[in-house]
């Protein structure tokens, strides 16, 4: 009897289950749980016959409805499974799927940051009756087991320190890592180390990671899921989800909603939708590699057989990852014999793959980390395969390479090696010489009692550089009015004539220093020299590559007012007669947010200063992070774009972005955040997540001054503050005097 009773109390969690995801109306389950309640009272007035019988029936009654609910479920309803208490964690996995493993950095509650789990596992195959044991590391986001302390899976920023640490130690001891993502979103503080800042130092130091790495992806939720994200091969639950954006958050946006409000189910649904959340789908976006499957209405903790396929899945990925380093008729091979068994793993494994791998094979490893993220989502700019433009483009490359290689590379060295060669002689000369004349001029001197003249001391390459002559005047000094400066009160700013303000005071307030908005067509006309800048890849444009109702509309809109394509302008110029690359994002498009389109557009950008040996400045006019209508495309711009950075600065490349008005979120987070050398204009704001959204998070309000320049700057996230009206002054010193020697007026 007591079988029968444990028996019931399960089928009661299941219906409970399934009204957690339908909804508590959904097709009679409040009656089916009214019975299976009644059958509890009756436990003891019934035979075990009888209760056997009628417990039969309601348990077919139930599978009925399961079997009903998993053919209807909604990307939204996925979303609810994957939240729901009784979905499996981590520490389940841990207990379930690895042999044995060691918690590393405090366990509980005395865990630094409990939102993040790191551990030191054992993970064994069994191959023709035998025991093979393998060492990982497992980093990933616990959801329970002590959910009052962690924040539901969000990661604070020493959380997020914590799995770097250890990614460390994994490639310190040369064993793979196995990530697991169960996060709605990281915890959003600037506390340091920061948010974004924090993320940003993770995706820069896995995108050369030197060991395998795989994903698996219950709940992927933005830049918190990239923060232990950027791995070699990426699985994903079947009833997981993976989206730029909480289904809830995009209907706030896409509602406009005042803060407080929330918004209905139907627009939730519709969003979660549009943003093509599920596995499917983004395994058809390319942003996953495979999908691992669950149970019809999703994997529970006691789900043992989804236990066992979720080991075969990461021993058979970290196969593929290290296979493919080795041999590619090696992996072939392999690959062929594992399609056999996807329906149904197998207890043993044909063959025992050795995990270690040697300095050739961790390059390869390393150069196809990189090619995965380059092409990843570059599908959906609409560019037509072309056989003969394809081989156009890798000639141009192969051609500029060889130009830049040879010019800065070999050239220049020699004639470096030369001059060098003459400066040592010709001192070697004037020591000699001095010695010889030095009798003779002290005895001239002290006959002719002549004063010694002094010249000033310049060294090279140090003066100012010229204004840029072509004078531009913003279209806001043609007012006639005058404006009060935020800082009156505090300061006693008088008001200031707007002619004034927005023409020789380059929008600065002359009393307090504050800084008004200038448009981005400012910069362009007064920081560069004069006709120097020559835009490339205007071509590429944004586009809606979900299908996001309505949103081609309010794309065109966008490129008829600005008359550009996307918000990002890529171009080459100089400051001072130096040559760089520059990308901007600019707010008047989209504000600036990131997408397919200008994702691409700032790698390649990013390669062009690294073949050419040139500086590379990101110029962040504004930027509201990445684009929610664009769904993971859009967040798998924050790995791609951070793998190019780092191959740049890897080259001896100097990467110096500055940030101006308002910069937030997923470009913050990543190839933003991991410049060494990051700067703001004065009233700037700078962070991860606005103040809305932290209230929402966190229940507190945050002072006004949270997110200044002043604050980011304190807080280490930045290396210096600087007046709008020195900029030009201030970037050429940065170009003559950071970087490295490869740079090509070096």
């Amino acid at each position: 009897m007591r079988e029968l009773q444990r028996h019931l109390a399960d089928l009661i969690d299941r219906v409970l289950y399934l009204q957690d995801i339908k909804g508590e109306d959904w097709g009679g389950s409040s009656y089916l749980l009214e019975d299976l309640r009644r059958l509890k009272e009756r436990i003891f007035e019934l035979s075990e016959r009888e209760f056997l019988d009628i417990l039969k029936s309601l348990e077919n009654r139930l599978e009925i409805l399961e079997d009903r609910a998993a053919r209807s479920l909604t990307p939204y309803e996925i979303v609810r499974i994957t939240r729901n208490p009784q979905r499996f964690t981590l520490l389940d996995i841990l207990e379930n799927v690895y042999d044995s493993y060691t918690e590393l950095g405090g366990e509980g509650e005395n865990n630094v940051d409990p939102a993040v789990i790191c551990a030191r596992a054992t993970i064994s195959r069994r191959v023709g009756g035998k025991l093979h044991l393998h060492q990982v590391i497992v980093i990933g986001h616990e959801k329970g087991h002590g959910e009052e302390f962690r924040n539901g899976g969000s990661a604070k920023p020493w959380g997020n320190e914590k799995a770097l640490r250890y990614m460390r130690v994994a490639e310190t001891e040369g064993i793979p890592i196995h990530f697991y993502i169960f996060t709605p979103g990281a915890y959003p503080i600037e506390d340091y180390p920061g948010a974004a800042q924090q993320i940003a130092r993770n995706l820069y130091f896995m995108s050369k990671l030197r060991v395998p790495t795989v994903a698996f992806i219950s709940e992927g939720g933005s830049g918190g899921a990239e923060a232990i994200g950027l791995a070699d091969i990426r699985l994903m639950a079947s009833r997981g989800y993976y989206s730029v954006i909480s289904p809830e958050g995009a209907a706030a946006i896409e509602g406009k909603l005042k803060e407080g409000e929330r918004p209905s189910r139907e627009l939730v649904e519709f969003c979660a939708r549009q943003l093509k959340i599920t596995a499917e789908d983004n395994l058809r976006l390319g942003t996953i590699d495979r999908i691992v499957p669950e149970p019809p209405l999703g994997a529970r903790r006691n789900d043992y057989q989804f236990f066992k396929r979720l080991r075969y899945e990461m021993l058979r990925a970290t196969d593929e990852v290290v296979l493919k380093t080795k041999s590619l008729k090696a992996f072939r091979s392999y690959a062929l014999r594992r399609q056999k068994e996807e329906e149904n793993p197998p207890d043993e494994f044909d063959v025992y793959v050795r995990w270690e791998l040697s300095e050739v094979e961790i390059e390869k490893l390393l150069d196809l980390r990189s090619r995965k993220y380059r092409e990843m989502s570059a599908h959906v700019l609409g560019r037509k395969k072309c056989r003969f433009r394809g081989y156009f483009e890798k000639t141009q490359d192969v051609g500029m390479r060889l130009y830049h290689d040879l010019r800065y590379g070999v050239l220049k060295q020699g004639q470096k090696m030369i001059q060098r060669v003459m400066e040592d002689l010709s001192g070697e000369g004037v020591v000699l010489l001095k010695q010889l004349t030095e009798p003779l001029k002290s005895a001239y001197d002290l006959l002719a009692a002549r004063p010694k003249r002094t010249r000033p001391k310049v060294v090279s390459g140090e003066a100012a550089p010229e204004e840029a002559t072509e004078l531009y005047v913003s279209p806001l000094a043609l007012e006639d009015r005058t404006v009060t400066c935020p800082n009156a009160e505090k300061h006693g700013c008088p008001d200031i004539w707007v002619p004034d303000l927005y023409g020789e005071f380059c929008g600065v307030c002359p009393n307090c220093g504050h800084h008004f908005p200038l448009e981005y067509e400012w910069y362009l006309r007064n920081i560069f020299d004069a006709g120097s800048i020559k835009e490339f890849n205007a071509h590429i444009a944004s586009g809606n590559p979900l299908g996001f109702e309505g949103y081609d509309q309010k794309l065109e809109a966008a490129k008829k007012r600005t008359g550009r394509q996307s918000a990002l302008i890529s171009f080459q110029a100089r400051i001072g007669g130096i040559s760089l690359i520059v990308a901007m994002l600019i707010a008047d498009f989209r504000q600036g947010t990131v997408g397919v389109a200008e994702g691409e557009k700032f790698i390649q950008a990013c390669d062009r200063a690294r073949i050419t040996k040139r500086p590379f400045l990101a110029y962040i006019h504004t930027t509201g992070g990445i684009r929610i209508h664009e769904g993971t495309l859009g967040v798998v711009q924050m790995p791609r774009c951070t793998m190019a950075v780092r191959e740049y600065i890897d080259a001896g490349g100097l990467y110096l972005v500055v940030y101006d008005n308002n910069s937030y979120a997923g470009p913050v987070a990543s190839f933003l955040g991991c410049s060494p050398y990051q700067f703001a204009i004065r009233s700037t704001r700078i962070g991860f997540a606005g103040p809305r959204v932290i209230r929402e998070t966190t229940g507190e309000d945050i002072p006004p001054d949270y997110h200044s320049a002043e604050n980011a700057l304190r807080r280490g996230h930045i290396q210096g503050i600087w007046d709008r009206r020195e900029l030009r002054k201030k970037l050429y010193e940065a170009l003559l005097t950071m970087g490295g020697k490869n740079l090509y007026y070096r």
